[in-house]
């Protein structure tokens, strides 16, 4: 040390370690203001079916997961029970996945389409029950028989009856993009979104479900904030199979990228076949690494 003595040279190197630690806390605040957190679900399906309700929620905590997505509990008592098992685990019910493939909003049969939206009240009710924020909701099925105009006006029409339901319940409808032949681009599920003009109907986005048709990324900035909820899995497009998570042809670093741009920050859940504790703990894994961009 010719033109500097041991005590400059101790200060310039603290300095720059200093520098060091504040590049690198710097740096970890970009990234956490770039990609706002997630919460990690699993559908309660998913989990092993030999375990009782309160052993299955402690067995998805254990696996890091923050929240359970349930299909509807016909009795409502039994439902208010199960969503204070879950929460007492630390894993609240989140969402009801009811579906509507049983009875469409869109069938033909004025019975049928009287039995499906009665089916969605009876989901919101369970919904309230467990305290989930919402119910997941297939809206039509276009078929040979089903004209798309009709599915379109058929289910908005129940679906707006439906609204002061929701709103009473403290409940929303939540949309979502599945293969029936419906809905089948960003623009058309935001205007479809747009025109009940009411924030108990919002969009379910499913990742993995545009991909034989689309790009997710680009139905997330088009959809923007009308996504209230999410699903991952991920689909081949080449092959059209459906892989285990990051195994397929989504984009997941530009999808990330995409919902941090909307500032989506609520849960994403997995919607995949279920599995041991070994399986569900490399899910959540998996999970953790798209929610930090990888």
């Amino acid at each position: 040390m010719n033109s500097m003595n041991r005590r400059d040279f101790l200060a310039v190197s603290g300095m720059a370690a200093g520098a060091a630690v504040l590049g690198s806390t710097l740096k970890a605040q970009a990234q956490d203001a770039a990609f706002p957190p997630f919460q990690k679900a699993v559908i309660t399906g998913m989990l092993p079916k030999e375990l009782s309700n309160p052993d299955k929620f402690a067995l998805a905590k254990r696996c890091g997961f923050d929240g359970l997505e349930s299909p509807p509990i016909a009795d409502l008592n039994e439902a208010k029970t199960v969503g204070d098992q879950a929460r007492d685990a630390g894993v609240p019910i989140h969402s009801i996945i009811y579906g509507g493939w049983e009875f469409p909003l869109s069938d033909p049969d004025p019975a049928v389409q009287e039995k499906g939206r009665a089916a969605v009240e009876q989901a919101l009710l369970c919904a309230q029950a467990v305290g989930a924020q919402n119910i997941l909701l297939v809206p039509a099925k276009v078929t040979a028989e089903v004209r798309y105009i009709d599915a379109y006006e058929r289910s908005q029409k129940h679906i707006r009856s439906l609204i002061p339901v929701a709103e009473q319940a403290g409940v929303v409808i939540t949309i979502e993009e599945v293969w029936n032949d419906f809905l089948m681009s960003p623009l058309e599920f935001a205007k479809y979104i747009d025109e009940f003009e009411s924030p108990w109907v919002r969009a379910y986005f499913d990742v993995a479900n545009v991909v034989a048709f689309g790009y997710p990324q680009d139905w997330i900035r088009t959809l923007g904030k009308r996504i209230m909820k999410v699903h991952v899995k991920d689909f081949k497009r080449d092959t059209r199979e459906w892989p285990n998570l990051m195994e397929g042809s989504v984009d997941w670093p530009e999808v990330r990228r995409a919902f941090a741009e909307i500032g989506y920050q609520g849960f994403i859940t997995a919607e995949l076949k279920g599995g041991d504790e070994a399986y569900l703990k490399d899910l959540s894994e998996r999970m953790s690494k798209i929610a930090a961009g990888g």
